[in-house]
């Protein structure tokens, strides 16, 4: 009967509660996480590797490290912070052994980036425009350091605060802060430049 209560209630637990209950061997609660967090996790390493194949390789190893850390798991931080430093730590890794040179999404979703070139809508050729600068964002957020890219896409993709952010990252709140300040000045800076070089060349 308590089984059955607590099968009936699983959909309603929080995301710690779900962790805690995998822990103590329900792999339904471990589903539950899975598919909740799945999409979002997965773009975090697209948008920064633009790399599918690698993003799909780390985005395994943070689910992997997930199962393998599930009995040491203590629900004092939120999980959604836990699981994204356990993806940030991965990313950093892999960063600072490659030292990759052209990091651009090619992710043909682009929901959250769209939103930041978004203009004015009442203006001719207004969907060509917003289309060559999402384009150019992309160009730019490649050209970002790398702590400012991850502070920016946490920020505009996942809607996560600063604060959240500062715990992924392991940084404090003020750093992460002139992170995010700084990757929207600089992409503002650069799409604009970038946008006057194509009305040149036209």
């Amino acid at each position: 009967m308590a089984l059955a209560i607590a099968q009936l209630s699983n959909h309603e637990h929080s995301d710690e509660q779900l962790m805690l209950c995998y822990a103590k061997g329900d792999s339904k609660a471990f589903e539950q996480l899975y598919l909740k967090h799945k999409g979002a996790l997965y773009r975090y390493f697209v948008r920064q590797l633009g790399d599918k194949q690698l993003a799909e390789d780390l985005y395994q190893e943070t689910w992997g490290r997930v199962i393998r850390a599930a009995a040491n798991y203590e629900a004092s931080a939120k999980f959604t912070t836990w699981l994204y430093r356990i993806a940030h730590n991965l990313l950093i890794d892999h960063v600072r052994a490659v030292k990759p040179v052209d990091l651009v999404a090619t992710d043909e979703d682009e929901t959250g980036l769209d939103t930041f070139v978004a203009g004015e809508q009442d203006k001719p050729d207004v969907q060509w425009q917003e289309a060559q600068k999402s384009l150019l964002l992309k160009t730019c957020i490649a050209l970002l350091p790398q702590v400012q890219k991850e502070a920016f896409i946490l920020n505009i993709e996942m809607g996560f605060t600063a604060a959240i952010i500062s715990d992924i990252a392991g940084v404090t709140l003020e750093a992460t802060k002139s992170r995010i300040r700084y990757a929207y000045q600089s992409l503002k800076d650069c799409v604009s430049a970038k946008w006057q070089e194509v009305g040149r060349h036209e």
